[in-house]
């Protein structure tokens, strides 16, 4: 009950997330959002855990390197460039579909029952509702329709790396690692592979940036709460749940993100976008049904 309470708790901060990142985006370039956040997130890790992780075999470092590259460098990368095409909504609801691609991945290691007829439908379904939300923000933003699909197909691509993250997590947490030392060594390979991308991530922030209240309580709750913190809970849920079953949680984010949306940004909430939205939990829900 512990992992499911956590599970639920991390994806609910990380529906508000897109918002939060939505909003620091006026002043910041996208890779300077990732590197700030995460650089947050790993110095609050070393308070907590400032001990050294030592590897159980010299080989799982490839795994923390490759949780590093993935679930940090890539995949929030790759969601906060989205969000600066698309809407907040678009990009929540897309990348809730994680666990689709969780369960592919599981039918591709030889786990065949992952691929049923209910999962077809379901996958079917949310696909669906993802075309109906990305055509119907695109609209209601006024952004231009190329750059509205650019957006799109950077989440899409988001939920499928996520989703690989999950996967090589899960691996980390069978070996036996203790998972907030774990996450610290993730974060730290993460910031990491940021580095070669920061020369061409647009001007530094300045001063008044980083100094403005708005834009360091949102820095902070990305980089303290939904990083360091949601981390390692979401660790902790796939080291006791399994990473299909946690990452069926997700579809909750396009829900909480659509809310917040409209609240804080002012999002449009028309009635194809809550059709998609819909479409898209239905077919989530449908597909990870055991």
């Amino acid at each position: 009950m512990k992992a499911h309470a956590l599970a639920a708790l991390t994806v609910f901060v990380w529906g508000i997330t897109f918002v939060s990142t939505k909003v620091l985006l006026v002043d910041f370039a996208p890779v300077w959002i990732l590197f700030v956040r995460f650089a947050l997130g790993f110095l609050a890790l070393c308070c907590a855990r400032p001990h050294l992780l030592r590897l159980q075999e010299r080989h799982h470092e490839r795994l923390f390197a490759l949780a590093g590259l993935a679930g940090v460098a890539c995949y929030f990368l790759m969601e906060n460039v989205a969000l600066t095409f698309t809407s907040a909504t678009a990009v929540g609801v897309i990348v809730a579909t994680s666990p689709l691609f969780c369960a592919l991945m599981s039918w591709a290691r030889g786990n065949r029952g992952a691929l049923t007829v209910r999962f077809v439908v379901g996958f079917a379904l949310a696909m669906a509702g993802i075309a109906l939300v990305s055509f119907a923000s695109g609209g209601a933003i006024g952004g231009s329709p190329l750059a509205n699909l650019a957006g799109c197909s950077l989440a899409l691509g988001a939920a499928l790396v996520w989703a690989a993250y999950s996967t090589i997590v899960a691996r980390i947490a069978e070996a036996g690692y203790e998972t907030l030392a774990s996450t610290k060594r993730i974060f730290a390979w993460g910031l990491l592979f940021m580095l070669p991308a920061l020369p061409f991530g647009g001007p530094l922030p300045n001063a008044a940036a980083l100094t403005d209240p708005v834009n360091l309580a949102n820095l902070a709750f990305l980089g303290l709460g939904a990083s360091a913190a949601c981390f390692a809970t979401w660790g902790f849920a796939v080291k006791h749940l399994g990473a299909v079953t946690t990452s069926t949680y997700i579809y909750l984010v396009p829900a909480v993100t659509a809310v917040t949306s409209v609240i804080v940004l002012g999002e449009p909430f028309t009635a194809p976008i809550a059709a998609g939205l819909v479409l898209t939990i239905a077919g989530l829900v449908l597909s990870n049904r055991p």
